[in-house]
């Protein structure tokens, strides 16, 4: 096999391959089934979309743990979207805000919320854990239906991995 150039071994085609392609194919050759993978691939982001800053790692390891699955291989894979639920935390807050705001449609903003935080401490958690509460609420009906979609999509891309590891 020829050495890799400098233009291939760098850049993100290279990072993605090297951070999470090459780990995954690594997991298949340990005796994880397509399956497995697949859950695994699966569970992995739609716990890396929790709408909880801290709740990942907590929730992906009960889970694994649980499920007997590979615990590395479902934290590399929530963790690598980090950027994504940090992106998403918000909309996911303002929309669960309004689902269980209390009145005429209560918006989070952080204009309001600083100004609850300074003068009334009680408004700004109530305010902020129902927010968080229909924001979970939200991912949860949400998670369902991607972590379905992710499991039938992935697991024949990992049988024909396997086959094509095989031959």
């Amino acid at each position: 096999m020829p050495p890799a150039s400098p233009a291939s071994s760098s850049g993100p085609v290279a990072w993605l391959r090297r951070r999470v392609v090459d780990p995954l194919l690594h997991l298949l050759k340990q005796g994880l089934s397509p399956s497995q993978l697949a859950l695994t691939v699966a569970l992995g982001v739609v716990f890396g979309l929790v709408p909880f800053l801290g709740g990942t790692t907590f929730l992906v390891t009960i889970t694994a743990v649980r499920l007997r699955l590979n615990v590395a291989a479902m934290l590399l894979v929530s963790h690598l979207l980090s950027p994504v639920q940090l992106l998403l935390i918000i909309p996911l807050l303002r929309l669960g805000a309004r689902l269980f705001g209390q009145g005429p449609a209560p918006d989070l903003t952080m204009a309001k919320l600083r100004h609850l935080l300074e003068h009334d401490l009680g408004g700004a958690f109530s305010l902020l854990w129902r927010a968080e509460l229909g924001a979970l609420l939200l991912w949860a009906l949400g998670s369902v239906v991607l972590a379905g979609l992710l499991y039938l999509g992935l697991r024949p891309v990992f049988k024909r991995i396997i086959a094509r590891q095989a031959a």
